[in-house]
């Protein structure tokens, strides 16, 4: 049965009334030059620098060079679907990267998406890669210790929260594993970690992630990953996203440690990307502003001050060098930007001095204010014994005849290197280690042959954890050490022990 004209007439106004047109503009460029990751477009005259741009095919860039004909865009994804005379429009929006609590446990890329199969990751916020690092009013001084766990650090070189310490060496040093014990240390301490991965190979990402897992740690640890295989963009984002993410919890007053891994090859990418954009090569080829590229990302971590929330980020940076060579660009960039460096020698790693830290090259410049009292006592005189020990011993190794002051410092020296040692993925909670230091300075150790300090260090731990855990209890309440008698009965008690058991296995053992 047909509809009547009035029916039809009435519905028709109807859909008139209800009718909305939404009209929308896009402003929308040509591709004229596409390749290596990068792109150029012509007719975006309105784009903003570090603007996300759309392609035709969905793929992603953003706007890094605005010159007068044309802007140059850096490729977030895969450029060969991209042809020249494709379309390319302005999204509108700064580069940005999904944050918050839903990122912890995850691995994921450059543009927050994730890299690990357990599939979506549905966060309410977003948050510009790049912001403004926090004015010197919105901080505070650096002066709450942030442990490692790693003994070499925590007594010669020790971070504080807000803090920036340099990790610089040769290619297979144990720069790696430095960082991977710190965010291992930073269990049940309420900090959030990031670790940033730049340029490595996949499967030793995978590796790490695997560690992280086998000991808890990825329950508060977010992994960003740009491999080697991926595109040079991603590379040169990779450590802003990560610093993005740590940002929504400093500013949620929360802790947080970012490591950054490495940024030698960070400042690879970007001058890969900044010669084909056509940008001026300086010094060794890098771009003038490759200083601002490092400093602009290291400023945001901070101690902010009461009023902002007192969160942190304690930023450690990775950077490679080749041979040893700290004064070749990137190494002295971003000495100059960081406040201190932990210098890891091939020397000493090959000879079994791990980690291999150079006591003399490396600094913190926040020092002890980043360190509790109990340690400030007992680490005091260790860097004069390491220095004064490494200059005897290029002397004596001439085979002269030694007083007994001289053999007393070589023998004080051993013994405090050998400390220093530690195994991977084994870190010490500080209350341990102002222990086994306190045994060290006040001659304890100096009638313990040195092979057997390993031994003596482990057994010291377990007595204090059997015998004597309200020792442990006082320096992690009040920070300082116990009364010093109490310290002298603590050491003549397990020395008694220790002797014991040390007859008793050599007496096995022949």
């Amino acid at each position: 049965m047909g509809l009547k004209a009035e029916e039809i007439s009435e519905r028709i106004r109807k859909e008139i009334a209800s009718y909305e047109s939404e009209l929308t503009v896009d402003e929308v460029g040509t591709v004229t030059y596409i390749g290596d990751g990068i792109a150029r477009a012509f007719g975006l005259q309105n784009a903003l620098s570090g603007e996300l741009v759309e392609f035709s095919n969905g793929v992603f860039g953003m706007v890094q060079n605005l010159e007068a004909d044309d802007v140059g865009i850096i490729i977030l994804g895969p450029f060969t679907g991209i042809r020249e005379g494709d379309r390319v429009k302005r999204t509108g929006r700064i580069m940005e990267v999904p944050v918050g609590e839903e990122l912890i446990g995850r691995v994921v890329n450059p543009l927050g998406q994730p890299v690990d199969g357990l599939g979506e990751i549905s966060t309410a916020k977003k948050r510009p890669i790049e912001t403004e690092a926090p004015g010197v009013m919105d901080r505070q001084s650096v002066k709450e210790p942030l442990q490692t766990g790693i003994k070499a650090i925590d007594a010669l070189v020790p971070i504080g929260k807000g803090q920036r310490e340099l990790i610089i060496g040769d290619r297979k040093t144990g720069k790696t594993s430095l960082a991977i014990d710190a965010i291992l240390n930073q269990k049940g301490k309420g900090t959030i970690c990031i670790y940033v991965a730049i340029g490595q190979k996949e499967s030793t990402v995978k590796s790490q992630v695997e560690a992280l897992k086998k000991y808890g740690a990825d329950k508060y640890t977010i992994v960003v990953t740009a491999s080697a295989s991926q595109p040079a963009p991603l590379l040169y984002i990779a450590p802003y996203s990560g610093a993005a993410m740590g940002e929504e919890f400093m500013y949620a007053g929360k802790d947080v440690l970012i490591v950054y891994d490495d940024l030698t090859k960070q400042a690879a990418a970007y001058r890969e990307l900044s010669l084909l954009l056509h940008r001026p090569p300086g010094r060794e080829a890098y771009p003038g502003d490759v200083f601002y590229l490092h400093s602009r990302l290291l400023e945001r971590a901070a101690k902010l001050s009461d009023k902002l929330g007192a969160g942190s980020m304690t930023a450690i940076p990775y950077v490679e060098t080749q041979a040893g060579d700290i004064s070749a660009y990137i190494p002295t960039n971003v000495i100059s930007i960081t406040d201190g460096q932990i210098f890891l020698e091939s020397d000493l790693f090959y000879s079994g001095v791990r980690p291999a830290i150079a006591a003399g090259l490396s600094v913190s410049r926040v020092g002890g204010s980043a360190q509790i009292k109990a340690m400030k006592k007992v680490s005091g005189t260790l860097r004069i014994d390491l220095a004064s020990y490494r200059e005897l011993e290029a002397f004596t190794q001439f085979g002269s005849d030694l007083d007994a002051a001289t053999q007393a410092k070589l023998n004080r020296g051993q013994r405090t290197v050998e400390v220093l040692k530690q195994d991977v993925h084994d870190p010490i909670d500080v209350e341990k280690q102002v222990m086994i230091f306190y045994a060290l300075v006040h001659g304890y150790l100096d009638s313990i042959p040195v092979q057997d300090l390993k031994q003596y260090e482990k057994d010291l731990y377990m007595f204090l954890d059997n015998q004597h855990p309200e020792i442990l209890q006082e320096i992690a309440e009040t920070k300082d050490l116990p009364a010093e008698d109490k310290l002298q009965d603590l050491f003549k008690e397990f020395s008694d022990s220790f002797t014991t058991v040390g007859t008793k296995n050599s007496q096995e053992n022949q």
